[in-house]
């Protein structure tokens, strides 16, 4: 799998991720946080065959940029069921804190986890990791997580705004995404990249003891 990092909305420093399969060249786009010229133009000079938008949760600084990526492809968003009504209420994705007041078209499928999806021969699957949000995600294809604000580099997201839960979070990370094989490479919703294996040694907040 390839995959392109874009820091869209500096002042968050969300990540937003075009992965794409090299063989067929179909494309995702994960979280994608603002509009972007940049985005779009790349997908056009890879000549990539863009295929889902996926949403890790419905907060407005991870979902900024999905009408101007539904304007200009026909491709279906996806988001977890139990977040899909806050991509489209301002006041439920949080962005009017930060005078925004983000809508989002409506998600093309609700999710429940476990779903798998492929593009070209590679499967992707999505684990539903609530905590952060009721309805967050991450997704995972071959060695790759996309973890969204589940769980960071020496950290985990927030649980202290409208559907976040520490002790849910905790669980969603300790007993879904630390049964994953220690070389995964998590690629989370903001900071740097790192592993399952280090994020188990050595998280502060969900590390395993050894």
């Amino acid at each position: 799998m390839k995959y392109i990092k874009y820091n869209l909305l500096p002042s968050f420093d969300t990540n937003t991720y075009l992965v794409w399969d090299e063989d067929s060249m179909e494309a995702m786009l994960i979280d994608v946080a603002a509009p972007s010229k940049e985005i779009i133009n790349e997908i056009k000079s890879l000549n990539l065959k863009l295929k889902f938008l996926i949403n890790t949760h419905g907060h407005g600084d991870h979902i900024g940029g999905n009408k101007s990526i539904k304007e200009n492809f026909d491709i279906q968003l996806l988001i977890h069921e139990d977040d899909a009504e806050t991509i489209t209420d301002p006041h439920k994705n949080l962005s009017t804190f930060w005078g925004d007041g983000i809508i989002s078209p409506s998600a093309d499928i609700k999710l429940k986890g476990g779903e798998k999806f492929k593009l070209g021969n590679k499967e992707l699957t999505v684990i539903h990791t609530p905590g952060h949000s009721e309805g967050g995600i991450s997704i995972l294809i071959k060695n790759l997580l996309f973890s969204g604000d589940t769980l960071f580099a020496g950290a985990i997201g927030r649980d202290d705004i409208p559907g976040g839960d520490y002790n849910t979070l905790v669980k969603s990370i300790q007993e879904k995404l630390f049964k994953l094989p220690d070389d995964t490479i998590v690629l989370p919703g903001h900071g740097p990249y790192t592993t399952i294996g280090r994020e188990k040694k050595g998280n502060p907040y969900v590390g395993l003891p050894y």
